[in-house]
């Protein structure tokens, strides 16, 4: 997946792996929702928001995401 410039993983290369397994293993849904909609395929919907705005800066609710300013 091509991140914006703006846009790293986490840091945490661990989390990074185990979360991206468990995405791999559920059809990509994040993690982090009990809900199957089509809102919360990674890069879920309230993040795709965030990254529309441009005052936000901070991570996904997975913190699998960080957006810098």
């Amino acid at each position: 997946m091509n991140l914006p410039p703006n846009v790293r993983l986490s840091d945490n290369a661990d989390y990074v792996k185990k979360l991206r397994e468990i995405m791999a293993n559920n059809g990509g849904y994040c993690p982090c929702r009990i809900q199957r909609t089509p809102e919360n395929i990674c890069i879920c919907a309230e993040f795709r928001a965030q990254l529309a705005d441009p005052d936000f800066s901070g991570f996904c609710h997975c913190k699998l995401y960080y957006k810098e300013k």
